[in-house]
């Protein structure tokens, strides 16, 4: 990612902070719309599970200027939900459903350009994640 790709990821999310709570409803909303396979594997309150997302999404892209010091969490994170069922295709709709989220809940000021730092931002990451639970050679 260059440093202009960072400042967008993080100037738009600070306009998401504020919707956090409904930007994490429409974010689960259209993830199982688009994988309703993954559904079963929430067995908790959404709710919840939607501020701990808001929550991890704030400190990634608050990490994205140093990404080093956030790869290791993340990895982490990745490890831990193989053991919920999370399979190397499922990074996909998560993808799409976080881009859709976004664009919804940015509306106009979700222009092409940041749409493109928010891909390379989750691109970036969601490889990083597979190649550490599942292998190089998945990723």
């Amino acid at each position: 990612m260059t440093p202009h790709q960072i400042m967008l990821v993080q100037a738009s999310f600070a306009n998401v902070t504020p919707i956090a709570d409904a930007a994490a409803k429409l974010f689960y909303g259209r993830l199982f719309e688009i994988a309703p396979e993954v559904k079963p594997m929430f067995q908790g309150d959404i709710s919840e599970q939607g501020r701990k997302l808001m929550a991890t999404l704030g400190i990634v892209v608050k990490g994205l200027s140093n990404i080093e010091a956030v790869l290791p969490a993340a990895k982490a994170l990745a490890v831990k939900h193989v053991a919920y069922g999370v399979k190397p295709e499922h990074y996909v709709p998560v993808g799409e459903a976080l881009i859709w989220t976004l664009d919804k809940g940015l509306g106009e000021a979700f222009t092409p350009e940041t749409r493109q730092a928010w891909l390379a931002a989750y691109g970036a990451l969601s490889t990083a994640m597979i190649e550490e639970a599942y292998g190089r050679a998945v990723a």
